[in-house]
């Protein structure tokens, strides 16, 4: 019975965070309209970390370190948020929220192959029948996608939100792997932890635009970005595959784009 608990609350908090990742897209969209990106990826890094501090007292004694994991942890948070958000943000700066969201349905399909090579995952046809129909979608997507005010280089975006996935699926395996180990909360601090160290050396470079003025709207993005979706849309995620099949937890990574249109 516990084990059926666990599953249907990580099928909802699978579902929820979708439901949060959908919302992010727009959220990026207003804070890159006034903050230079650098600056939102660190802010939002910043505002999770002060969160996982604030809750840390009541989950430290939770934490059990094995040796020599900590490899996995970095890559882990090299590949999401590290490298994820530069790509992501590349794209934002490149194509529509609508399109880079429709791109995430490539995750599952980029996952399913890399759970069956490293973690023997068997994968159903109707699976990869899906995904596939979702790659061609993607494709088709993106050579009919035209120049705007909004997307000025529609196929440049979404090569680097392909970027993106591609990080998100080393991180999905990387998770996978470590969530035998270590509870969601851990897992999602070191991603914010490890983004807060990644991001603060691109606010030295001299193409960085420190801002000089605070925009509410835009902060309230930020803050929305670190709070709900760093802390809130990560943790339930990583719960999620926790108890979930890795293929078949990223498959609702689909919901999100359907939801953002």
């Amino acid at each position: 019975m516990p084990n059926k608990i666990n599953h249907l609350i990580s099928l909802a908090g699978l579902v929820l965070a979708m439901v949060l990742w959908a919302s992010s897209f727009v959220a990026l969209k207003i804070a890159f309209g006034v903050y230079h990106p650098m600056v939102v990826l660190f802010g939002r890094m910043v505002v999770a970390s002060i969160c996982f501090l604030v809750l840390f007292i009541w989950f430290r004694h939770r934490v059990r370190y094995t040796k020599g994991d900590y490899k996995y942890l970095l890559f882990m948070a090299l590949c999401e948020p590290c490298l994820y958000f530069l790509f992501e943000a590349k794209a934002l700066e490149n194509t529509t929220a609508s399109q880079a969201g429709m791109i995430t349905a490539l995750l599952p399909v980029l996952v399913a192959l890399a759970a069956a090579w490293l973690l023997k995952d068997r994968v159903a046809f109707k699976t990869w029948m899906g995904s596939f129909m979702a790659v061609a979608g993607v494709c088709w997507l993106t050579l009919a996608s035209v120049p705007t005010g909004d997307a000025p280089d529609p196929v440049k975006g979404n090569f680097f939100e392909f970027l993106a996935m591609a990080c998100a699926t080393g991180y999905t395996v990387t998770l996978k792997h470590l969530t035998h180990r270590y509870s969601a909360f851990f897992l999602t601090a070191v991603q914010a932890f490890g983004g807060s160290v990644f991001f603060f050396p691109f606010l030295l470079l001299p193409s960085t635009r420190l801002p000089h003025h605070f925009e509410v709207e835009a902060g309230l993005s930020i803050l929305y970005l670190g709070v709900a979706i760093t802390l809130g849309a990560y943790g339930l995620y990583n719960f999620g595959l926790k108890h979930i099949p890795v293929n078949k937890a990223c498959a609702y990574v689909n919901i999100s784009g359907v939801i953002k249109d």
